[in-house]
């Protein structure tokens, strides 16, 4: 046995089942090893981002890592973009990267470079394995590192030679530290905080408080006490839907949170941080939570936000039965201009039960974000890190986490031509997932940015940058020549159509929305 095959042995003994590649030279006993060790579904991509994006979206899904297999420094340079998304998320993610061979790093060859320097703002967990007989070991530590909660990157630099050197065996997996439990005193602290009558508002942003069970708890507290319930503007994922409680999601911009926020007297965070705004605009606060509000920390990151929230509702006397779900509702068909939100409203119609949204639809998402409230329940996934060209590998990830759960991925034309690779493996490995692109044929968002920081009266060069015509982009081709099928919507009655043929099938599926 070799370093290599003692790697994939333990990754698949530590419980990695899945790894999303996209190889070179360095990383061929690796690749050999697949063959050598059951257990281990490899799954190619044709850019390093959708292999990273993809892990991302495994390890939502699936609440443990998959591993990525790249190529050198410059191969996870290319995949750093999703890893910070990953990061964002506390996605576990085990990092495997390629390296020159020990002995081959003195001779500054052309694929040199500060590997680890590219790894570790991205990673809550670096190594290199400095010889085959330490990989296998090394590897449990990376799954033990990258499944501690609440989950993080683990980063595993493996030079050639530690890969076709021998090695004596697999090493067996470690022991993972769950979440722990929140302090006594938080709880108590959180408790008498909603008995003093100050408008509160509970900040959630745990994955383990955003399921079902934790937002029931949540449900119930609100109930007892009148708190508001929130998350972030973009979690990492949530259950959302018909049986399950809502809670109201942050707004976008810097104005918006303040009015949102400017009777919060009481700030509960749940796994969270205080809201900021994402950039930083002449004449607007980027501190958004309201002078002279108390900020309370119910749980951290690391901590089980789900059983503090229950802890809390017992505390407060509030009612097992006190939470209100959100009903099902199935909306109309639209008879109005086709637009966004009729894209939303059907989306809503025909949503199936257990569905996965990866949502990267900017501008164009706000319609299905409205009107899926009142869809059959449903995980919804955010881009967490605000780095574009997520949705689409997201999607196939997730799809590969939950074979038999119907994905859907919102996706704006330009971010997704980041990552359309993803399309070519979502064909290759026949995933059910559907890709809804809103084709505005721009930047969007950033159209509306550029007006917002003050940068002055823009000039055709300008406005240049943030068009997507001349050429346009054709959705249908693109998706075509990667071999997924795909088709093309002007009107409310052809959306209904394909989309409702879209979910009633399965395999990979694109349709580009025309706004």
């Amino acid at each position: 046995m070799n370093g290599a095959e003692s790697l994939v042995r333990t990754l698949v003994d530590s419980g990695v089942e899945v790894c999303f590649s996209n190889p070179g030279t360095s990383e061929m006993h690796f690749v050999a090893a697949l063959d050598k060790v059951d257990g281990m579904r490899a799954v190619l991509a044709l850019f390093e981002g959708v292999a990273t994006g993809a892990a991302d979206g495994y390890g939502r899904i699936a609440g443990k890592p998959a591993a990525t297999l790249l190529h050198l420094g410059p191969g996870l340079a290319n995949g750093l973009a999703n890893l910070h998304n990953a990061r964002r998320a506390s996605t576990p993610i085990v990092n495997i990267v390629g390296d020159h061979a020990t002995y081959h790093a003195q001779y500054d060859a052309p694929l040199t470079s500060d590997l680890v320097g590219f790894a570790r703002p991205v990673s809550g967990w670096i190594h290199s394995s400095v010889s085959a007989g330490t990989v296998a070991s090394d590897a449990a530590r990376a799954v033990q590192a990258a499944r501690n909660a609440p989950g993080q990157i683990a980063t595993l630099v493996l030079p050639a030679d530690t890969a076709w050197n021998d090695a004596e065996g697999a090493a067996p997996a470690l022991p993972v530290l769950g979440p722990a439990p929140a302090s006594s005193r938080a709880i108590g602290d959180v408790a008498k905080a909603l008995r003093n009558g100050k408008r509160t508002a509970i900040l959630i942003r745990d994955a383990g408080a955003l399921t079902r069970e934790g937002l029931e708890s949540a449900g119930r507290i609100a109930a007892k006490s009148k708190a508001r319930i929130l998350c972030d503007t973009f979690t990492p994922k949530i259950t959302r839907g018909a049986g399950v409680v809502a809670l109201e999601r942050i707004p976008y911009f810097a104005e918006q949170i303040v009015e949102f926020l400017k009777d919060v007297e009481q700030l509960v965070l749940v796994g969270a941080k205080p809201p900021v705004t994402f950039f930083a605009y002449p004449g607007k606060p980027s501190w958004c939570t309201p002078e002279g509000a108390q900020i309370l920390y119910l749980s951290h990151p690391h901590e089980d936000g789900r059983g503090a929230l229950a802890a809390v509702a017992d505390a407060i006397g509030a009612p097992k039965d006190g939470a209100t779900p959100m009903a099902l509702k199935r909306p109309d068909i639209p008879t109005e201009a086709f637009n966004a939100y009729t894209v939303g409203q059907i989306i809503a119609r025909f949503l199936p039960e257990g569905a996965i949204i990866s949502d990267e639809a900017a501008t164009s998402g706000a319609g299905a974000a409205m009107f899926t409230a009142n869809a059959p329940w449903h995980d919804h996934m955010s881009l967490t890190g605000g780095a574009i060209g997520q949705g689409v590998p997201l999607a196939m990830g997730a799809a590969v986490a939950a074979p038999g759960r119907k994905v859907l991925a919102l996706q704006g034309d330009g971010g997704g031509m980041y990552t359309l690779q993803a399309l070519w493996t979502q064909a290759r490995e026949k995933l059910d997932v559907t890709t809804i692109i809103f084709a505005n044929r721009s930047y969007a968002i950033l159209n509306i940015e550029l007006a917002r920081v003050g940068a002055g009266n823009p000039g055709p060069k300008t406005l240049s940058m943030l068009d997507l015509h001349n050429p346009e982009l054709n959705w249908v081709s693109l998706a075509n020549g990667m071999g997924v099928e795909a088709s093309r919507a002007t009107s409310n009655a052809e959306f209904a159509a394909q989309f409702e043929s879209a979910m009633h099938a399965r395999g990979p599926r694109l349709i580009e929305v025309m706004l």
